[in-house]
């Protein structure tokens, strides 16, 4: 039986997903492979203590991987996103993850990295994978991704580390993992026909939180010109959301209006924002999900009141940092 705690957390998550929607307290939705079922309630244990900043990234990798140990030879070779089969979207997930353990000084799997640079590193894996069997690919994928998980947990969060010419504080770059970890997770189970559970709230929050404060830089990204003093209030309902007052002027600084834990634990400030020119109102999720490059941001539900024009430059900008 594995006792790894993040397979035991994803696991908790999935158990307490289908108590709810048995419980009439989520909509119903298509029905899990039993398999699935199967696995959640045969390991279901006392609710994992699984801390520190790292978290929500382990959680992704645990979710994945639990995901993958249910792939036949038909779902590696099933397309995915980009063209990619299953074995080449997790060689992207591992060549990117690579670049931040080659940054940390943790180990990197696979050949030696030519260039710090996420695509071309992608198809130089991607090439390398193809030529080894799915379960290879997955276990060095997995094997890596723990490894960048104990090197970096050491670390004050607010450590500023380089990826790839980028440079913010390490915890960032590994939510920005746990982002894109999280939304291949979602292509590769949607492509199988799976529904698995969404993140525990604690690991959503720090993630939202990331998306939010990314909304300068992404309007900087699509040629917004804000003038200093310009500002919305983001409100993301759902488990894991909140209120944010975000400066949209660049090097404007997003600020969670309450205090949550997450920003709490990386030193931020957390004190309430100031007036807004635009209120815009939706899902934490789907919010997460169209700043890593997931919905059309013309058709995004969101409520807005205040700016219209504002507001829709932010959704329309906020997938700028997304990639494949």
């Amino acid at each position: 039986m594995n006792d790894d705690p993040t397979h035991r957390l994803y696991l908790d998550a999935l158990e307490e997903a289908l108590a709810e929607t048995a419980a009439g307290d989520a909509p119903p939705q298509a029905p899990l492979r039993p398999l699935t079922l199967t696995a959640a309630r045969a390991r279901r244990r006392p609710a994992a203590s699984v801390s520190g900043w790292t978290a929500p990234f382990a959680g992704r990798i645990a979710a994945m991987d639990a995901l993958l140990g249910e792939a036949g030879e038909d779902d590696w070779g099933r397309e995915t996103v980009e063209g990619w089969t299953l074995q080449e979207l997790l060689a992207h997930l591992a060549a990117k993850d690579g670049l931040v353990a080659l940054s940390a000084g943790a180990p990197v799997l696979g050949p030696p990295v030519i260039a710090d640079e996420a695509l071309a590193r992608t198809a130089e894996l991607q090439e390398y994978e193809r030529r080894r069997v799915p379960e290879q690919t997955r276990r060095d994928w997995r094997a890596q991704a723990d490894a960048l998980c104990r090197h970096l947990a050491p670390l004050p969060p607010e450590t500023p580390m380089t990826v790839s010419g980028f440079t913010m504080p390490v915890a960032d770059h590994l939510l920005a993992r746990m982002l894109e970890t999280w939304i291949h997770t979602a292509d590769a189970a949607g492509a199988a026909g799976v529904r698995l559970p969404d993140p525990v709230p604690g690991h959503i929050e720090p993630t939202a939180d990331l998306c939010v404060r990314l909304m300068p830089l992404t309007m900087l990204m699509r040629g917004h010109a804000v003038a200093e003093g310009r500002a919305v209030r983001l409100v993301l309902t759902g488990h894991g959301g909140g209120s944010w007052h975000v400066p949209l002027h660049p090097g404007g600084r997003a600020v969670r209006e309450g205090g949550p834990a997450g920003a709490a634990a990386t030193g931020r400030d957390t004190r309430g924002g100031g007036p807004a020119d635009a209120t815009v109102t939706c899902d934490v999720i789907e919010f997460c999900f169209l700043v890593g490059g997931r919905g059309e941001p013309a058709r995004f539900a969101a409520g807005v009141e205040g700016d219209a024009g504002l507001a829709r430059d932010l959704l329309h900008a906020a997938p700028a940092l997304s990639g494949p």
